[in-house]
């Protein structure tokens, strides 16, 4: 039997959707707060839930995630009473099987119901797979885990994938992660590359890097040459589709490619067959297709940039990276794994992590992702040198001025401001003095604890004088031996 959580302040509404329900063989349960529904989820197994968006205790579109990797992996339907276009695109973006409107009559929830619990069986019902290579793939926020499902799907097919996603949310990653879970056994590409050339899977992964394709020899990178095709063509050449042959062929910044270009590689993913510069006959190249973009190509095709035929091409199973800022609690994770994988890379003892180290990661937007906190990280080994433990003040001075800035602003801002999601206003801004204050007191609380109260250590690390520091202790009501 399956069983049901309705999450809805509507009390009449849970009751008449559960009776509804229980008279056609299911098990209901009602929540009439997000919190209780929440912890229901992670107490009891449920099939399927359906959600209410506007509850008194938030807006249910802010829990899909929560609720969808909930233990029991439920389906989700949205429910709303006044529904809108965004609202919509957020829920099916965000993992939820359906959004629909609430009406007069609860038998319009039958048919979205009846067809999530037959993908619900048959999915469940499937053969469990071998563990997901995750080619170093860090996290286990609800987002990282929708799109760790989503490679999971796509290894197993031969359809074309495109990743969307900002500059440095691990695109490249993802892609490789899709081409080393591929089965071995698969009667694709790979298959055929193993049976009659006896090439090993991981060989065949080839980029393109959109962005570095000179435009004059683009089609010599891709498709190969015939010796004496164009002056300086002493030898043939395969291309990087030929490389690709039995593998993957993976475009990077695809939104990059030229327009011409666009065309005949249309052809080539149509016919999987293509001619080299100067060549008399075409040749074949079996290849998986993944691009990846950090564009709204949508937009460039409705403006002309990017050709329509081609992105439909492109996109059979896309799969849309978050953000490091939309999956912050993945951040000590990555910091943990990237710092060893550092120290052990630079022959250095692996560091411990003070906790206003991990604050501040936690606290900065991240605008350039993951690839941006790997950067980070290095920078603050850097820093650290043979001390023991990364600190808050071992990062750049962007982040830690950041930070400051925002503790700044917080304190600065109406009461009324602080616990909300809105952003301050702009005129909130810190004066210089109190944003040199903040970060001055932040500086010697952490000098003084990296130190453990040594004053001649603490001179040499910043390089004051001993009379100029004990001034600014003494001046912020710190305090610190005399030794």
């Amino acid at each position: 039997m399956a069983k049901i959580l309705i999450i809805d302040d509507d009390k009449a509404m849970c009751k008449a959707i559960a009776l509804f329900l229980e008279r056609v063989g299911y098990q209901t349960t009602s929540a009439f707060t997000l919190a209780q529904g929440l912890e229901k989820t992670q107490s009891d197994g449920y099939d399927v839930v359906f959600l209410d968006v506007l509850m008194p205790d938030g807006n249910g579109l802010h829990v899909l995630g929560e609720i969808g990797s909930a233990p029991s992996r439920p389906e989700i339907i949205v429910m709303t009473a006044a529904g809108d276009a965004e609202g919509a695109e957020f829920a099916i973006k965000n993992g939820a099987w359906d959004y629909i409107e609430k009406s007069a009559s609860v038998k319009d929830i039958v048919l979205p119901l009846t067809r999530a619990l037959q993908y619900r069986h048959e999915k469940l019902s499937k053969t469990p797979s071998v563990a997901l290579k995750r080619e170093r793939i860090i996290g286990n926020s609800s987002k990282i885990k929708a799109c760790l499902d989503l490679v999971a799907r796509a290894s197993v097919s031969d359809a074309n994938v495109l990743l969307t996603g900002e500059t440095g949310t691990g695109k490249e990653l993802f892609a490789r992660a899709i081409h080393s879970n591929r089965p071995r056994d698969d009667r694709g590409a790979l298959a055929h590359a193993m049976q009659t050339k006896n090439k090993a899977p991981d060989r065949n992964f080839v980029v393109v890097d959109c962005t570095a394709l000179p435009e004059t020899l683009i089609e010599s990178v891709l498709f190969g040459h015939e010796k004496g095709a164009f002056t300086g063509a002493d030898k043939a050449r395969d291309g990087l589709i030929k490389q690709a042959d039995g593998g993957t062929l993976f475009l990077d910044e695809v939104g990059e490619l030229a327009m011409g270009i666009q065309k005949a590689f249309l052809r080539v993913l149509q016919e999987r067959k293509y001619r080299p510069i100067g060549g008399k006959t075409e040749e074949e190249s079996d290849f998986r297709l993944i691009a990846a973009t950090n564009r709204d190509l949508d937009q460039m095709a409705e403006k002309g940039e990017f050709r329509k035929d081609l992105l439909f091409r492109l996109k059979t199973l896309t799969i849309e990276l978050p953000p490091l800022r939309e999956r912050r609690e993945d951040i000590k994770d990555l910091a943990r794994f990237h710092v060893a994988r550092l120290c052990k890379r630079y022959g250095t003892e692996t560091k411990g992590f003070s906790p206003d180290f991990f604050h501040a990661l936690e606290s900065y937007n991240w605008p350039g992702n993951v690839r941006e906190l790997v950067n980070t990280l290095e920078a603050s080994l850097s820093a650290a040198g043979k001390a023991p433990t990364l600190f808050a003040r071992h990062l750049p001075v962007h982040i830690r001025v950041s930070m400051a800035r925002a503790s700044v602003a917080k304190q600065s801002a109406p009461s009324g401001l602080r616990e909300g999601t809105d952003p301050p206003p702009p005129h909130i801004i810190p004066k210089l003095r109190e944003l040199r204050q903040s970060l001055e007191k932040t500086y010697l609380q952490e000098l003084i604890a990296q130190v453990d109260s040594d004053m001649k250590k603490a001179c040499e690390l910043s390089g004051l004088s001993r009379s100029h520091l004990y001034d600014l202790i003494a001046k912020y009501e710190l305090s610190l031996s005399r030794r």
